[in-house]
């Protein structure tokens, strides 16, 4: 797990970036309707209202290039008395329409006093970015599993090395502090001289930043499913494996429960042991689906630790691959890119993703030590182990980290963790707490960042009305009943 460092460093680093003057914005933001200026977006909505923010590239360096950061925005319905900016995580998530989905959700109510704000963080779809796409060659199958681990590492380390030499300054910016700036560049652009912010997932860990950074410019903050307080991609990876563990074997007893429909045993560990013979039996003798797919160990490995609205689904198609069926084969969507307003919008950008993470992770850079890290993981963890999606980004990372530096403050902070999740688990939420303070609420689910589709929004919405924390503990979406 990661190393707890102390505030005090950050103050002397912090001390070193020159105070900023704001860039001049008379009349604040041009705002327009984003149906008539950003592409792609639904022509439907005339609600969400698009702007650009003009920000410096480098902050030590205010007076240089400056880019635009896209922002959004649904204006309060009552009395208004604030605003809330929203960022949904990622790293590499668009937040445009974030305003959108909170004012459909059952956090609606935030919209009553407060005008609701999104934006694309730099490197993000309409904001500065950069057209960057991927190589998909795939390795040798007659190579070891090793060998072609390596040659995936190689191919994107080249790749990545392509990206960066596109814009290098560009993507040397690619950090939570310099995003969290670009958050209280929009702060000051709205004409507000404090801000509410939501944040999920990466989201948090941008929200603890800017509260380091700015919290006499916080009016509250709300973090759901939170990041732990020091980003490094070897610990998040070890810490999702051991929560996917955990689940295996919570999904081993629900099947386990229901014996009478599905059959794998009365017990967890007799389910447990029933599905990981079920992979060895698929790893030494793989099938072939009617669409040409393969179904084999990884096939039915990739479904036992998955969320718990998915267990019956998932629990009926083990049944069907057990008794010589195949699964339906997943969907897949193509993606594609562009620049500014002009941008065709993913929602997601990779290469942003993994240029953050790894300009700010202390993790190794080499192949044959994250490879090394992810035989430890299975052995440890033998049905998730083989999950881990960061610590292999940095294979040939050129930039040296620069690691969080976080710390406490005294702005309102609403902490919610899920009790069951693995993608930031419950023990992450803690962490930060202990690091940054805050009252910290906890969701019964394993549902990433789902306060706002909860009954138990209205904490929420009670929370940026009146700055009331709470401890409460709120019941999840139920799991879906076996089919029979």
């Amino acid at each position: 797990m990661p190393k707890f460092r102390y505030l005090a460093p950050f103050v002397a680093a912090a001390a070193m970036v020159p105070l900023v003057p704001a860039v001049a914005m008379a009349d604040g933001p041009d705002w327009k309707p984003c149906a008539s200026v950003a592409k792609d977006w639904d022509a439907a909505d005339q609600r969400t209202e698009c702007a650009m923010v003009p920000v410096p590239l480098d902050y030590a360096d205010p007076g240089g290039r400056t880019i635009d950061i896209a922002v959004s925005r649904i204006r309060a319905t009552g009395e208004r008395t604030g605003a809330i900016l929203f960022n949904p995580g990622g790293p590499g998530q668009s937040g445009m329409a974030m305003p959108r989905d909170i004012a459909g959700s059952k956090a609606a109510g935030l919209l009553v006093h407060h005008d609701l704000i999104g934006f694309d963080p730099r490197g993000v779809d309409y904001s500065a970015s950069l057209p960057c796409p991927g190589n998909e060659t795939q390795p040798d199958p007659s190579l070891s599993e090793k060998d072609q681990a390596r040659f995936i590492a190689e191919r994107d380390a080249k790749a990545n090395a392509r990206c960066i030499a596109q814009d290098p300054a560009l993507v040397h910016s690619f950090t939570t502090p310099d995003v969290a700036r670009d958050m209280d560049r929009i702060r000051e652009a709205l004409g507000e001289q404090k801000i509410g912010y939501y944040g999920i997932s990466w989201g948090t860990a941008l929200g603890a930043q800017y509260r380091t950074l700015f919290d006499g410019h916080v009016d509250k903050m709300l973090l759901d499913s939170v990041m732990p307080p020091d980003l490094d991609v070897t610990a998040m990876d070890d810490g999702q494996a051991t929560a996917g563990e955990n689940t295996f074997h919570e999904f081993s007893a629900w099947i386990a429960r229901y014996d009478v429909v599905y059959h794998f045993g009365p017990d967890e560990a007799t389910v447990a042991k029933a599905l990981l013979d079920l992979r060895a039996e698929l790893t030494t003798h793989p099938r072939t689906a009617a669409d040409g797919s393969p179904i084999n160990g990884d096939t039915v490995n990739a479904m036992y630790a998955d969320p718990r609205r998915q267990w019956a689904d998932l629990a009926a198609q083990l049944v069907t691959i057990r008794d010589g069926g195949t699964p339906a084969p997943p969907s897949s969507a193509a993606k594609t890119g562009g620049l500014g307003w002009d941008t065709t919008p993913t929602g997601f950008d990779h290469f942003q993703q993994t240029a953050l993470l790894c300009n700010e992770s202390p993790s190794p850079r080499d192949f044959d030590t994250v490879w090394q890290h992810r035989l430890d993981r299975m052995r440890r963890d033998p049905v998730a182990g083989g999950f881990g999606l960061y610590e292999q980004l940095c294979v040939g990372w050129p930039e040296p980290a620069r690691p969080w530096q976080l710390g406490p403050g005294t702005s309102p902070l609403q902490l919610v963790g899920h009790t069951y999740e693995p993608v930031t688990p419950i023990g992450w939420a803690v962490a930060m707490q202990r690091r940054i303070g805050g009252t910290l609420m906890t969701i019964e689910d394993d549902v990433h960042g789902s306060l706002s589709s909860l009954p138990c929004a209205d904490a929420a919405v009670t929370f940026f009305d009146t700055g009331r924390t709470t401890t409460q503990s709120c019941p999840g979406a139920p799991i879906p009943a076996p089919r029979t």
